[in-house]
């Protein structure tokens, strides 16, 4: 059994194979013990004086980057294999022992790394983190998961194992068993890389160019592989930007339902990174980009400048700024739980609960409400969430309009969908699924709402 990725020749390097094993060990410690979100650790790890720095070979810096994405992904299956071996939990380093049990599973079972390599390694990994009186209890283990463990991972369920019962049980309450086990099963493996192009109209050009397969036809390009995108065609002269298919939606959606944004003045409230920023100026729209986030809008300054775009950037609170005159359109991708972005950042699963959804619920109706107050009578406000909970999607757009906003839904099917038209819903909305599209990859999962002020 083996996921995207083979490293079979791994044991052949013993220093490097050590060195990105204690890298992959501290990623992972930084995630699961002191609830670090892993870009943060990578971008630690990544320093000079970091982990992953002192990893000579880059072959070998991926490898810890694919053991963590592994261990995370697969988190309950491996430790299902790894309690069935480990009658009581070591005392005092109890963690530690257990992440090194992870990183080795994940080699033998799912990554195809020659066992006694997996099992050297993580012994030795043990006894370089001073963990040397564990090693006879790693190498027994590990020697046992070698022995039977593919075999018990074939029966095993990965869309329900792996799924923490948090969300498990919201996605079986909202959406079915069999969609909950489907969404599972979608995150286990290593999404492509989606480009959206500055020019639709290049789309067959970009496509043959990146050897990539064009989605459809407003300009979204499928990469099988990732990888240094700094490094792709077409990066330097900013013709394309990094966003999956799923999140070039909304910018769409709100272009069709207010008519083209050809010199609008349109506001994008919670901005940053900028992907959907820079879909709306490549539109033509006249864009106030805010975000209360300095140091995300500098990098979002950075890539329009890349692009060769422009928007007004304002640092502020979205629930507190109002535009000096109210404006035609609005695009709010509000701060979400982002459980929708499993494939790519699977750490969420295991970081966040359902408490963070419900403070992030009451935010957003907030943040629908002060973007209400933004419009013009008649404009069109497009409501975001990368988020798979129905609190942060459906139930806070209920609930805002509950409230008494002057806002009603706009229930017209939109061309601007393409091939995401299973996703739209009766009531108009949008909800992409993981699973959608699946043979071409999927999706990362959106809520997307079309909303009208009311004259008035």
């Amino acid at each position: 059994m083996r996921d995207s990725q083979t490293f079979e020749n791994d044991g052949a390097r013993e220093s490097g194979g050590l060195a990105a094993r204690r890298a992959a060990f501290l990623l992972l410690d930084a995630v699961l013990t002191r609830r670090q979100a892993l870009d943060d650790a990578l971008e630690r790890a990544t320093a000079p004086t970091g982990a992953l720095a002192e990893v000579p070979e880059a072959r070998d810096r991926g490898f810890a980057r694919t053991m963590v994405l592994t261990v995370l992904r697969r988190l309950g299956q491996i430790d299902q294999l790894i309690d069935r071996y480990m009658a009581h939990e070591p005392k005092g380093k109890a963690q530690s022992v257990r992440h090194i049990l992870r990183l080795g599973t994940a080699q033998i079972i799912f990554l195809g790394t020659p066992p006694h390599a997996a099992v050297d390694t993580s012994v030795a990994l043990a006894v370089a983190l001073r963990l040397g009186a564990f090693k006879g209890l790693v190498n027994a283990i590990l020697r046992r998961i070698a022995k039977e463990g593919t075999a018990i991972a074939r029966k095993q369920e990965p869309g329900r194992l792996n799924s923490p019962a948090w969300l498990r049980e919201r996605w079986i309450a909202a959406y079915g068993e069999a969609a909950a086990r489907a969404i599972g099963e979608a995150h286990l493996g290593e999404p492509p890389l989606d480009l959206t192009l500055a020019d639709a109209s290049t789309g067959a050009d970009w496509a043959a160019r990146l050897g990539g397969q064009l989605l459809d036809r407003a300009g979204t390009v499928r990469l099988a592989q990732t990888g240094d995108v700094r490094a792709l065609p077409g990066f330097a002269e900013g013709a394309w930007w990094v966003q999956d298919a799923a999140a070039a939606l909304p910018a769409r959606l709100l272009a069709e339902a207010a008519g083209g944004l050809a010199d609008k003045r349109v506001i994008d409230l919670c901005a940053a990174p900028g992907g959907k920023t820079a879909q709306l100026a490549a539109m033509g729209a006249s864009v106030t980009a805010l975000d209360r986030s300095a140091p995300r809008l500098r990098r979002l300054s950075e890539n329009l400048a890349r692009l060769s775009l422009t928007a007004e950037v304002v640092t502020a609170d979205a629930a507190e700024w109002r535009p000096e005159v109210p404006v035609d359109a609005i695009l709010l991708d509000a701060p979400c739980s982002a459980t929708g972005t499993l494939r790519r950042h699977p750490d969420i699963a295991h970081l966040k609960g359902q408490g963070d959804v419900d403070r992030l619920a009451a935010l957003q109706r907030r943040l629908i409400a002060a973007a209400a107050d933004m419009l013009n009578p008649g404009g069109v406000l497009v409501y975001a969430t990368c988020s798979l909970q129905p609190e942060e999607g459906e139930e806070a757009v209920e609930a805002a309009l509950a409230d008494g906003l002057p806002l009603e839904r706009i229930v017209e099917a939109p061309a601007a969908l393409g091939g995401f038209r299973e996703a739209l819903r009766r009531d108009g909305s949008v909800r992409t699924l993981p699973y959608l599209r699946g043979e071409e990859g999927g999706c990362d999962g959106f809520f997307i709402a079309r909303l009208r002020k009311r004259p008035g």
